[in-house]
């Protein structure tokens, strides 16, 4: 699914508000131990702190390309599920006649058999979509972290979560072949081969000759390699030992940075005071005021350094959040939106009846 909008500084806050809130507290701990309890020796060196901070933000960047990989390969497959699905359906509408057959067919029984290979292939995007939202033990991050649960529970659900896969899929397919692919495992694989027995029937009727029989038989071959294409994105995740790594090492520079950066600040506050003492009339309440602050300018660290860990944090979490693009998070692939259209879309070319509305989507969000 995807944002129509562009996505507010305004949400990404209250998104990781409880990250800012710990990041301002990491912050605090040891200000108030240097600053309050005087512990002056505190604080770590900033050169080896900004080299883990350059690798730290090496590896973040190569996981969230791998990550934005993964989203967009997963955007071209149903793109081309799209453009293969009106293929699929134009060869229905202008293959299947009455020229090579023994036994002619009405013009309305030869509309019956085109609408059933359409319904099915409806069917078949609906299985498809379905078992592309099956929870996995690596996606479960979606459903389990607070920030995302209360995002979803206010803003969208998913149909997949609502209403289930028979349901979906019953309407479109006789009984007997419903009883059929859900007998067995993979749907989805199940309806094509259904389909592929189908076409073998009409090509014996004579309704489909051979060459065109094989351009639509090409078609199914063409379906099955984009749904195994999405079955290896949704099956194999990021490597977890990237992505574990990855956190750990984030969060050791988080935990780490409030350290080094106090250092800086109070080095700068010592420069501060230097300038005064020479610069300003010593007795003004104004002089008094900043040198109250430059004593303690280290204060000044814990902003800094929670903004510093909000931008790694973040940008590891984007990553996070992007790398399994068919589990239902607001930037998904639209996969139910997409498999609506195409639906609206073939029905039309085959003047079909009863044809669905668009979906009506809330807050923006499409799924």
């Amino acid at each position: 699914m995807y944002t129509k909008r562009i996505f507010p500084i305004k949400g990404v806050l209250i998104w990781t508000r409880r990250h800012i809130i710990l990041f301002i507290v990491l912050g605090f701990i040891p200000v108030i131990l240097f600053d309050v309890l005087e512990l002056k020796w505190l604080h770590l060196p900033w050169l080896p702190l900004g080299v883990l901070g350059t690798a730290v933000a090496f590896i973040v960047s190569f996981k969230n390309n791998a990550s934005y990989d993964r989203l967009w390969e997963a955007r071209k497959i149903w793109g081309g599920i799209v453009n293969a699905s009106r293929s699929w359906t134009i060869m229905v509408k202008d293959f299947i006649t009455n020229d090579h057959s023994t036994k002619s067919k009405s013009s309305e029984e030869l509309q019956v058999i085109k609408r059933e290979l359409v319904h099915r292939h409806v069917a078949w995007l609906n299985a498809l979509r379905y078992q592309l939202r099956q929870d996995k033990p690596w996606e479960m991050h979606l459903k389990s972290q607070r920030s995302n649960k209360e995002f979803r529970a206010k803003n969208y659900r998913i149909c997949e979560d609502v209403e289930p896969i028979e349901g979906a899929v019953k309407p479109y397919i006789s009984e007997e072949e419903f009883n059929e692919i859900f007998a067995k495992g993979n749907q989805a694989s199940q309806l094509l081969g259904i389909q592929s027995r189908r076409l073998k029937e009409l090509m014996d009727q004579g309704h489909i000759e051979d060459f065109r029989h094989m351009e639509m038989m090409n078609m199914l071959v063409e379906f099955y390699t984009l749904q195994g294409k999405s079955e290896r994105i949704k099956n194999f995740p990021y490597p977890r030992q990237f992505a574990t790594l990855n956190y750990m090492f984030v969060w050791i520079f988080i935990l780490l940075i409030p350290y080094g950066i106090m250092e800086e600040f109070d080095a700068f506050g010592a420069k501060i005071l230097e300038h005064l003492s020479t610069h300003t009339d010593q007795a003004s309440f104004i002089h008094q005021t900043q040198v109250a602050i430059a004593k303690h300018f280290v204060w000044f660290s814990v902003p800094f350094s929670a903004l510093i860990s909000w931008v790694f944090h973040t940008m590891e979490a984007i990553g996070e959040n992007s790398e399994n693009p068919f589990e239902g998070g607001p930037n998904d692939v639209p996969i139910t939106d997409m498999s609506r259209g195409i639906e609206i879309d073939i029905r039309q070319l085959i003047d079909d009846t009863d044809i669905p509305e668009p979906y009506i989507w809330e807050n923006d969000i499409v799924m």
